[in-house]
């Protein structure tokens, strides 16, 4: 009898330990997801501080392009006021886009090209794009790691009980995602 109990305690001992070990390990998990996501923001963040800054000076050389200036800046606004990762991944999409047709009209001014500024501006703008990049992937890994802990066996009856829910990828809109096209 006292056999029988002592080993009925360990057993509960042992489930006890291994729901502890799976709840944390799925807090590090959701935490991990919380900070790539953190990341991400930080570098829209400087995505969009330096938008002000290029607009102002492509303005100063190309100012009668009042309707692309006026679409970069629209695009910004709205990825600053973009609430849900959905919402905020197509806000960014569009800012995207907007300084896409910007620096295209920037070829039509061998001026603004030789511009110190613009290229200084050009350039930390790339390397932020390139930092955006790094940051979305990694916050996807972040949330693949995360989804697979909360959506496989015993995780996710811990899951379940502790509250973990699935998180969105960071992901461009459905039209962005098909093949680019080339034209001549």
């Amino acid at each position: 009898m006292i056999i029988a109990v002592g080993a009925f305690a360990l057993v509960l001992l042992l489930v006890a330990v291994l729901i502890v070990v799976i709840y944390n390990g799925l807090v590090r998990k959701r935490n991990a997801v919380e900070n790539a996501w953190a990341q991400v923001d930080v570098q829209l963040k400087r995505r969009h501080d330096l938008v002000p800054n290029l607009v102002e000076v492509v303005r100063g050389y190309a100012g009668h392009e009042r309707q692309t200036l006026t679409a970069v800046t629209a695009a910004r606004a709205q990825a600053l006021g973009a609430h849900g990762l959905a919402e905020q991944a197509s806000a960014e999409n569009a800012l995207t886009g907007a300084l896409k047709t910007l620096f295209a009209v920037t070829e039509s001014y061998p001026d603004l090209k030789a511009s110190q500024n613009f290229a200084e501006l050009q350039e930390e703008l790339a390397t932020t794009e390139n930092r955006i990049a790094y940051s979305r992937q990694y916050y996807n890994d972040a949330v693949l790691t995360y989804s697979n802990a909360i959506q496989t066996v015993p995780a996710n009856i811990v899951a379940g009980m502790g509250g973990f829910t699935a998180r969105e990828y960071f992901q461009a809109p459905g039209e962005e995602r098909g093949p680019v096209q080339v034209r001549f």
